[in-house]
Parts: C-alpha cells; sequence; structure tokens
C-alpha cells in the first residue's frame, strides 16, 4: 500500500495527524471506518483539509476519488474553515412560518457574513437547516450543541453575547499566561 501523506507533512499541524493516525489505528476492525475517520478528522482540524482527505485516503487504502466523494455529499462535512462556534438557523417549514427567515437576516446582519461564511476572527460560521425537530419551539437556532428555541430577531445580541464572552474570558486567560516582560 502507498501512502498518499507525503503532501500532508507540510500543511497540517502533526500532533493532529498524529492522534488521527491513532484513532484509524485504533478503530480497524469498524465496518464502514470511512465516515468515522473524516468526523474525526474534522473535530481534530475543524475542518477537511485537501491533504487530510488525501492522508485518510491512503491510510485506509480508499481512492482519494472516493474519499472526496463523501466529503461533498454529506453537508456535515466542510473542506473549508469553520468558527469555533457553528451557528444553524432552521428553515423547515415551522420555523420558517414562525420567523426564521427573520431571525436568518438579523444574525447576518450582527456578524456581517453570509449563510456557508465564517467571520474573520474564525469565531463564527453561519449555515442553515431544514429541521431540527423542534417544531413546537419554532424558530429554532443551534449554535454548536446547544439549541435556542423562539428565538427573536431582536433578541440576536444577546444569544450571541455568552459565546462572545467564552471567547473573550479565553483571551484574557491567555494573556494572563504570558510571563511578564515577555515580548508580544
Amino acid at each position: 500500500m502507498v501512502r498518499q501523506n507525503t503532501q500532508c507533512a507540510e500543511e497540517v499541524d502533526q500532533v493532529k495527524l498524529s492522534e488521527l493516525d491513532r484513532f484509524i489505528d485504533d478503530s480497524r476492525d469498524v465496518k464502514g471506518l470511512l465516515i468515522p475517520a473524516l468526523q474525526r478528522a474534522q473535530e481534530l482540524f475543524g475542518y477537511l483539509p485537501d491533504a487530510v482527505i488525501r492522508h485518510i485516503s491512503g491510510r485506509l487504502d480508499i481512492p482519494f476519488s472516493e474519499v472526496a466523494g463523501v466529503v461533498t455529499f454529506y453537508s456535515f462535512f466542510s473542506t473549508v474553515p469553520r468558527g469555533e462556534h457553528v451557528i444553524r438557523v432552521c428553515l423547515g417549514t415551522a420555523c420558517y412560518v414562525r420567523g426564521g427567515q427573520e431571525v436568518l437576516t438579523a444574525l447576518r446582519h450582527e456578524l456581517g457574513i453570509e449563510v456557508g461564511q465564517t467571520t474573520e476572527d474564525r469565531r463564527f460560521s453561519l449555515e442553515i437547516g431544514r429541521c431540527f425537530g423542534a417544531c413546537g419551539l419554532a424558530p429554532v437556532v443551534m449554535v454548536d450543541d446547544d439549541v435556542h428555541q423562539r428565538v427573536k430577531p431582536a433578541r440576536i445580541r444577546e444569544l450571541l453575547a455568552s459565546y462572545r464572552e467564552e471567547a473573550h474570558g479565553a483571551q484574557e486567560l491567555e494573556a494572563d499566561l504570558v510571563p511578564e516582560g515577555a515580548a508580544e
């Protein structure tokens, strides 16, 4: 078997790549390992860069075209960097009728991005969904795995505040860890 990961060494974080390799090695007995390997890679890298797709192709001895086909078929997978927080607005029938489109417009305005884009600071990505199975709570917005129900466009800034504060708090903590007098 020829491994196709020589290009990968220069393009991706080697620690994450080693962790992906451990996952693949530990899961060799799993039937249909491709999708779990792609899911694990996306968890590690935040998206699926071409070099990682090629690496998985080589490690699993599956043609690159087949692996790339799976990546592009499933909307869960992304080949572009996503934000730290992925915001999904439901536009299924109940959510749409109860104001989901207005919620989406408010989010686009507040974040300054369109659907499928990520903010410049890579804090947020904006996506749409067709149904989250919470029709009685419409309109629904998911931020990562958090479900927000009966969302009002006027309260979007408030909804995002805790996610913005979380990132700001992490930056402050990081700044506190820099030794005094260290060059920035």
